[in-house]
């Protein structure tokens, strides 16, 4: 698992069960049921880089979609109004995408 000794398998498990339903996913919620909002600013850089799955150092639009996949491979695509707010909520200086920066201070909120 690509999160292993950063966040709780059984943290992340319960947090994707929370969110399910389309239209259910809250940020400010899953970082606190993940355990990620506790995290030093190290972790959330380490889990950010994974999230940015093309390594351009900022968090697009289309790897939002796929922000769940991260956690598990089963897991659902943000809906496009959830993917839109995420990006809303975390992009700071409105360039359309997040920045790590941006990311930590989503995560912190």
């Amino acid at each position: 698992m690509a999160f292993s000794g950063i966040l709780n398998e059984a943290d992340i498990t319960a947090a994707l069960a929370s969110c399910q339903a389309a239209d259910s996913f809250d940020y400010k919620s899953f970082f606190a049921k993940t355990g990620l909002k506790s995290k030093s600013h190290d972790q959330v850089k380490q889990v950010f880089e994974i999230i940015d799955q093309d390594r351009s150092g900022f968090v697009e639009e289309d790897e939002l979609k796929l922000f769940l996949q991260n956690f598990s491979a089963g897991a659902r695509a943000l809906t496009d109004a959830e993917t839109k707010t995420f990006l809303a909520a975390g992009d700071s200086d409105g360039d359309g995408k997040i920045g790590v920066d941006e990311f930590q201070a989503l995560v912190k909120c």
